[in-house]
């Protein structure tokens, strides 16, 4: 890229780099394995950045210079500054805490209706599922890929062994999905995706450089297929025929006798037959078998040699019998208008980072010549070697004694006061630094408590903070929103007891990421309450998303409920209805009845002033 050439891109801030604006070559410089002739040239850009990120992660920017021919970058000195931003703004990111949540779950605290009770059931269902597949974890690993990078991964498959989807994270380097002209929003996901990545050979088994492709495609239904493996050579499907060399087609499947058009019943959509599903390929292919104009969406299929699952599925298009690509592509920010990636979040001050190091390095140079200065001396006598007779360069240390002639004199070189200026520069880099990455300076760590004058002071400055927590946690919603959804249909699909039909939407619902204020919110909740202007399940939420070691809101509010005795007895004065204060306390269905108490027709009695007496 010369001086006279813009390029204006979802990677345009790195353009202040050389090494953005060299074509890589193979095996030369730090992107030679990045201008292998599968990489589409359109990715090369992004790959570079990804290169450049984990580099800043990694404290190796300037092994990063270095190896692209600059000779100072050995010299760089860096302290985890960037790894200190991305770490930051991942904690923020995910909160105190992740629970999964199906609106309407909670009920209302009467008798729960069909929907409230499928609610509940999903809810329970997605919740057991979160804790087998480790669920925090995996979002810890995609969500650090997303700070660091601007994108990161899931993807769900189906495991019949264990009964239930097993989620997976993947590099966004390896990720190639394949847009058209129509999919030009960021909310619209392609028909067609690929997962590749080259296999380093091995010289211990003889096998030679490869390169692995994995793709999910969205496709009309076919007939069924079925997996040969032979003895030598390697495996295929091939079309499953009946007796008479007719086509077969999967169990469920209807082919239309006008159109030839196969349709299928979902279990999520009983009442809507679909003609669409998604073909699993997972094939590898020779480096050496690879000539120019083959890149990842064209190679050829008859190099091919595909992968056998431990079921003895051949991995050659097969029909996964769903109607959606089991992949969640995670952006950090919201991409622009015609964009599909996102930014990661040191994009915006990279610079300002490269100024941290470069003071770092020269702060790093002067405290060596301020701790042992240069020393000048006059009239001095050099001791000699005995040896050799020539003079003894005189050292610097402690307890040294030089004798000096008459009219000698000795003087230093005091380095402090650039030491003392770069040591400034830096504390005013790292505050712009905090302000221009919109984790503040509270945010991070460096502001002192008595520093803060009040409460509301503190929330001031922290407001950028919560802007950019907000911004990311937007990106996300309806990306979870899916996950969860394909968790529900993966299940549905696999038979394993789940309700048919559409399911409830579940939700992430993400922890307070800055402390807060408990007892604040304690008041205002019993306040609230009492008022009559909150609702107790209202209440719960609050001090549930407050912090308090709420588990459960359904089950916090029923047993809140099941001590209300008060409550209950108002309940009963104003329906006079036994079953709705059973219920609301959380008693089953009908039991003993009180019978009213026998009264006996007292004797009457002639009360005198001597005592009673019998008429």
């Amino acid at each position: 890229m010369g001086l006279r050439e813009l390029i204006i891109d979802g990677w345009s801030w790195l353009n202040y780099k050389p090494i953005m604006a060299t074509a890589p070559r193979r095996g030369i410089g730090p992107f030679g394995d990045l201008a292998a002739g599968w990489v589409p040239p359109e990715d090369l850009r992004r790959l570079q950045a990804y290169k450049i990120l984990a580099a800043y992660d990694q404290n190796q920017a300037g092994q990063l210079a270095y190896a692209a021919g600059d000779e100072s970058g050995v010299d760089r000195r860096e302290l985890g500054d960037p790894a200190k931003l991305n770490a930051a703004a991942l904690n923020y990111l995910l909160g105190a805490s992740q629970s999964i949540v199906v609106p309407g779950a909670e009920g209302d605290g009467g008798e729960p209706t069909p929907e409230a009770a499928l609610a509940r059931d999903v809810q329970d269902r997605l919740r057991a599922w979160a804790r087998r597949e480790l669920l925090p974890m995996r979002m810890q690993q995609a969500e650090r890929s997303a700070v660091r990078y601007g994108d990161g991964l899931f993807t769900l498959a189906w495991d019949a062994q264990a009964g239930r989807p097993v989620l997976r994270t993947m590099d966004p380097g390896f990720f190639y999905p394949e847009w058209t002209e129509d999919e030009v929003d960021s909310a619209q996901f392609p028909a067609r995706v690929h997962f590749a990545w080259e296999l380093p050979e091995d010289p211990a088994t003889g096998q030679k450089a490869r390169l692995r492709r994995i793709t999910y495609e969205l496709g009309p239904i076919s007939g069924a297929t079925v997996p040969v493996i032979p003895e030598k050579g390697s495996a295929y499907r091939e079309w499953a025929t009946g007796p008479d060399g007719e086509r077969v087609l999967l169990p469920g499947d209807r082919a239309d006798p006008a159109t030839g058009q196969v349709t299928r019943t979902y279990p999520w959509a009983p009442d809507r037959p679909a003609g669409v599903t998604c073909y699993l390929t997972d094939a590898e292919w020779l480096l050496e078998d690879l000539r120019a104009g083959h890149t990842v969406y064209t190679l050829p299929a008859d190099k091919a040699t595909y992968r056998v699952r431990r079921d003895g599925q051949v991995l050659q298009g097969l029909d996964l019998q769903i109607d959606f690509l089991p992949v969640v592509h995670l952006t950090n920010t919201i991409p622009d208008v015609g964009e599909h990636w996102g930014q990661p979040v040191i994009s915006r001050v990279m610079q300002i980072l490269d100024e941290v190091a470069a003071t770092d390095t020269d702060s790093s140079a002067a405290s060596g010549t301020t701790g042992t200065p240069i020393v000048a001396l006059s009239g001095v006598r050099l001791p000699k070697d005995r040896t050799t007779g020539a003079a003894v360069p005189l050292r610097v240390e402690a307890g040294t004694v030089w004798s000096l002639n008459e009219g000698g004199s000795m003087s230093t070189l005091d380095t402090s006061p650039q030491l003392r200026e770069l040591r400034e520069r830096t504390d005013h880099l790292l505050d712009r630094l905090a302000g221009n990455s919109r984790l503040t300076a509270s945010g991070l760590g460096t502001v002192q408590p008595s520093e803060v004058p009040s409460g509301y002071a503190l929330a001031l400055a922290l407001g950028p903070l919560d802007a950019l927590v907000g911004e990311m946690r937007l990106a996300r919603a309806h990306k979870y929103e899916i996950l969860l959804r394909m968790v529900g249909r993966l299940f549905q699909a696999g038979q394993v007891g789940w309700p048919s039909g559409e399911l409830p939407a579940g939700q992430l619902v993400w922890g307070p990421h800055v402390p807060t204020d408990k007892a604040e919110a304690l008041e205002q909740a019993a306040k609230g309450y009492q008022a009559g202007l909150f609702s107790l399940e209202t209440c719960v939420r609050m001090l549930a998303d407050a912090g308090y070691p709420i588990a459960d809101i359904p089950q916090e509010v029923q047993r809140i409920q099941s001590r209300a005795f008060d409550a209950a007895a108002r309940l009963a004065d104003a329906t006079d209805d036994i079953a709705a204060v059973r219920a609301f306390l959380g008693l089953p269905v009908g039991g003993p009845v009180i019978p009213p108490a026998p009264l006996r027709k007292a004797d009457r009695q002639k009360i005198t002033p001597e005592g009673p007496s019998s008429p």
